[in-house]
Parts: C-alpha cells; sequence; structure tokens
C-alpha cells in the first residue's frame, strides 16, 4: 500500500470535545473513514512524552523522555521521520510549540516550519502554520506532512479543560484542518488525532480524562465506517508506514490499524 499521508495532531484534544464543537468536518471525517473516540496515549500523558511515543512507536520508559524536556535516547531507535528518510520519502514538519524540534534528527525532513506560539499567540500561530503548511504540499507533494496545532492545550491550561474557550480553540483547529483538508490530492490520507487529552486546567495523570484520544483516518482506500479498535498512540507510526509502503523499524511496538 502506498499513499500519500497528512498527519495533524491537536493538542490536547477530548474525545468528548468533539461534539459540543460540532464542526461539520468532524461528522464527515467520522462518516467517511475510520475512527475511534477510544485510542490511548502513554504515561506520563504528557505533550513531549506522547509526541516522542507518537514517532517512535514506544513507551515512555522505552525513549526516556518523561517530561517536557528533551534528553538524547541512551539506546536510540528510529522515529517515523528518520524511517521515511530511509525509504526515500520526503517529509515535511510543521508546528508552533518549539519543544517538538527534536522528533526529528537532521536531514529527516526535507522542509521544517517552526512558528512561536509564545510570541505570536497559539490562536495567530495554528493560522500560520496553517497556511505554510498549505503551501508547502501545493508546491512540492511531499510523500508525509505533519502538523501541529498548538492552540487546544494553551486555552486548557488557561481555561480549564471543556470550558467554553476550551471549546472554541478546539473549533479553530477544525477550521485549520478543513482548509487542509480542501487541498489535499485524492491520494493522499488525512489522519487528525491527539497527543492526550485533560481535566481542569491540567494532564500527565492516569486519568480517562487525560489517557483517552480520538484518531481519524480518511482518504482513498480506507473503509467508511471503519472501527479502529484497540488502538493506542504508538500504533501511528506503523499505521503511516504500512500506508506508505515503507518497513516498520525493529523496534517498534505499536501495531499497523489498517
Amino acid at each position: 500500500m502506498s499513499n500519500k499521508v497528512f498527519l495533524i495532531l491537536v493538542d490536547g484534544m477530548r474525545p468528548d470535545s468533539l461534539e459540543m464543537c460540532d464542526h461539520p468536518l468532524i461528522a464527515k471525517m467520522k462518516g467517511e473513514g475510520a475512527y475511534t473516540s477510544d485510542a490511548r496515549t502513554v504515561m506520563p500523558s504528557v505533550t513531549l512524552p506522547c509526541h516522542m511515543s507518537l514517532f517512535h512507536s514506544v513507551p515512555p520508559e522505552r525513549h526516556g523522555i518523561l517530561t517536557n524536556t528533551y534528553t538524547p535516547q541512551v539506546r536510540p531507535i528510529n522515529g517515523l521521520f528518520e524511517q521515511l528518510r530511509q525509504g526515500k520519502k520526503t517529509c515535511g514538519f510543521f508546528y508552533n510549540w518549539g519543544a517538538l524540534r527534536d522528533l526529528a534528527k537532521p536531514d529527516s525532513i526535507a522542509y521544517g516550519c517552526y512558528v512561536s506560539g509564545r510570541i505570536y499567540g497559539y490562536e495567530g500561530a495554528n493560522r500560520k502554520v496553517t497556511d505554510e503548511a498549505i503551501s508547502y504540499i501545493k508546491n512540492y507533494d511531499p510523500d508525509f506532512t505533519f502538523l501541529y496545532l498548538g492552540y487546544t492545550d494553551e486555552a486548557g491550561h488557561a481555561y480549564g479543560w471543556m470550558s467554553e474557550e476550551y471549546i472554541k480553540s478546539v473549533y479553530q483547529s477544525w477550521e485549520c484542518i478543513e482548509k487542509v483538508a480542501a487541498v489535499l490530492s485524492d491520494d493522499c490520507i488525512l489522519m487528525v488525532t491527539s497527543d492526550h487529552g485533560g481535566h481542569d486546567r491540567s494532564h500527565g495523570s492516569d486519568l480517562k480524562e487525560d489517557m483517552t484520544i480520538p484518531l481519524f483516518i480518511k482518504g482513498k482506500g480506507i473503509s467508511p465506517l471503519l472501527e479502529l479498535n484497540d488502538a493506542n498512540i504508538i500504533d501511528i507510526a506503523p499505521t503511516v508506514a504500512k500506508l506508505l509502503g515503507v518497513e516498520a523499524a525493529a523496534e517498534w511496538e505499536g501495531k499497523s490499524l489498517l
């Protein structure tokens, strides 16, 4: 199986926020592709450890990142970007939270763009990185693109998860997703997920509200209304690799969901 894949991660997006948000693309994604509202993330349910597990398909005790401070792996393994590079695939990386810079090793991505949410504000930075990602795929037609949207997590910490302001941030993130979906080629698979949820004004615990994430997969060859059972964040990298016709790294512990 070989396609193109565009993966969007909305930081801190709880599955139960989607119904309250009620953006029309959500129902379309559910009805026309694969979906689960009950995927699991890893402990600690913190942004950088969760992203490292997503891209390296191992739990935090294996990659060693337990906080939002990056430290080099003692026993290094290839992440998704490196594995795709070995498979001669081109990758783009767009984000607005600076600590994610170490997800990719040098020269494993063809194009990267960072727009500081701290400087420009996360609402504006969401739009800026989305526009940059759209421009990139239009001009260069990459095999894999990752877009990180950080506004929702910022709103959760500032106002509380499931607050009115938080739900507005979820809707704004889906506006960005909608812009991407409108320009994707027919051979591109769109995946949307999160890294963790949240409760009150925090996350990081083993509470269901923190540990449960949504996952959507829509595009050519994906069966409508397919339920993604027993999905975990460490399954995303193997799934992307399979869609792109690239071997998973031997050390990866996740499984392809397709």
